[in-house]
């Protein structure tokens, strides 16, 4: 078999990145998000719910469901890692956890109005986000072996998430042209919806899910054909006992690398944030600003382009001067965005009352949206990328499930308390602001991030 060149195995890596932000895109944020709530929304008033508690309420169910998806990953992550480590295959853990993310979005299909159940979409929207996470930490692990320089997998980083956010782009418009209808039946190309689906059903809705699964599916064939393991010498299968041991000696030793320790505290804290802002910036904009799926949907066209820009501009600054302060401005950037929603209504701006019919609140949305792709989308390539020097060279794929359990063991966190402040002051508006704080926390914790980590020699 000829050897694959490294401009076919970045590629490759890339692919990762195009094939899975469908998922961000289409499900979590901009038309799955949205749909579950409006869709919750309408069963809570038949029961008797008044409207804004009905929102609210919906609002906490979304929240709710991703805590539990978030635990479960924050347990098994750095255990699944450690054990890759102990044989130096990943592929397998990718396939697998693919197989999940297909299963998962295509069981979207099955969420109609007229027999909704909450729990029957949360479960699959939760396998299928399983799937993209965990497929997203053993890939996340062949950035350092694409290149042998530091400063070069920044912007291989920035790249790869700038490609994702294109795919994501061009996902949401292929949606938004040829299957989702707005209030006159027609997409957003004048077209009735493909195959004929029934908007009565909300058919044209649904088919996000099959939609998202079949992207993937198709597009993850060049990552299957150009990345390939290097199973470490003399070991033919998965070492569970040793993994499990050498991960427990990994957390028993972060103490002493206080760099890594501080980083994936930080992490923790500020992509919880950024996460509570992507799943609940499209609910927000429905329930808050009464937005339709449309609008939801050319918001977010404008936040993947954006991100797609400064993703690729953010990985040539990561090169030039490292991933810190490309990590620090996009934090306090999110955290004005935060404030600046938080202060959004239908009749005022930053306190400020407007004109009736006024499009300002929207404009400053939309203005928000673009601020939220270009930051959060910069700063999550070089998250990425920081991981790479934090962690140990020798066990990167322990690395990055630790970066995940960081991620994760308060992914719960943003939803929940997102979920509790929407319940107890009865207001989608004011649920959002735990994301605040957390970005504040977690930009604290990057004074005792060192630029190149614990292990560099």
């Amino acid at each position: 078999m000829s050897e694959i060149s490294q401009r076919k195995r970045i590629w490759g890596w890339y692919a990762f990145d195009w094939a899975s932000q469908p998922y961000n895109t289409l499900l979590l944020t901009f038309i799955f998000g949205p749909y579950f709530a409006q869709t919750a929304t309408g069963a809570l008033m038949e029961g008797g719910m008044a409207e804004g508690a009905a929102k609210a309420q919906a609002q906490a169910y979304w929240g709710y469901g991703l805590a539990v998806a978030g635990i479960a990953i924050a347990v098994l992550a750095p255990i699944l890692g450690a054990v890759s480590d102990s044989s130096g295959k990943r592929l397998p853990w990718v396939w697998l956890f693919s197989a999940l993310y297909v299963i998962g979005a295509a069981g979207l299909w099955w969420t109609a109005p007229q027999d909704f159940s909450v729990l029957w979409a949360l479960f699959f929207f939760g396998i299928g986000l399983i799937g993209m996470e965990f497929a997203t930490i053993f890939t996340n692990a062949y950035l350092p072996e694409l290149s042998p320089d530091r400063d070069e997998r920044g912007r291989i980083s920035g790249s790869g998430w700038a490609f994702g956010y294109v795919g994501g782009v061009v996902a949401l418009l292929v949606m938004l042209a040829l299957f989702q209808a707005g209030d006159n039946g027609k997409t957003m190309a004048g077209l009735s919806p493909l195959f004929g689906l029934d908007t009565a059903t909300k058919a044209d809705t649904r088919i996000v899910g099959p939609i998202a699964a079949i992207w993937f599916a198709v597009f993850m064939i060049p990552f299957f054909m150009y990345i390939r393991d290097t199973p470490k010498p003399q070991v033919q299968s998965y070492r569970i006992g040793k993994g499990l041991r050498d991960l427990g000696n990994t957390l028993a030793d972060l103490p002493r690398h206080p760099s890594l320790l501080a980083y994936l505290g930080s992490s923790m804290f500020y992509r919880d944030a950024l996460n509570g802002m992507y799943t609940f910036g499209g609910i927000y904009a429905l329930g808050v600003l009464n937005w339709s799926i449309i609008d939801i949907g050319i918001f977010g066209i404008i936040a993947a382009l954006s991100g797609a820009i400064f993703c690729w501009i953010g990985g040539r600054v990561d090169r030039r001067i490292g991933p810190k302060p490309v990590i620090v401005f996009c934090c306090i950037i999110l955290i004005a965005t935060a404030i600046l929603i938080i202060s959004l209504t239908p009749t005022s701006v930053m306190g400020i009352a407007v004109a009736d019919g006024s499009s300002l609140p929207d404009i400053m949305f939309y203005i928000a949206g673009a601020a939220i792709g270009a930051a959060g989308g910069a700063l999550q390539a070089s998250s990425r990328n920081m991981m790479t020097r934090q962690g140990d060279p020798e066990r990167m794929t322990e690395a990055f499930g630790l970066y995940a359990l960081s991620g994760k063991a308060t992914s719960f966190l943003a939803p929940a308390l997102i979920g509790i402040a929407s319940d107890v002051t009865g207001s989608q508006r004011l649920g959002i602001t735990p994301v605040v704080g957390l970005f504040i926390i977690g930009l604290i914790l990057l004074a005792w991030v060192k630029r190149d980590g614990d292990f560099a020699k």
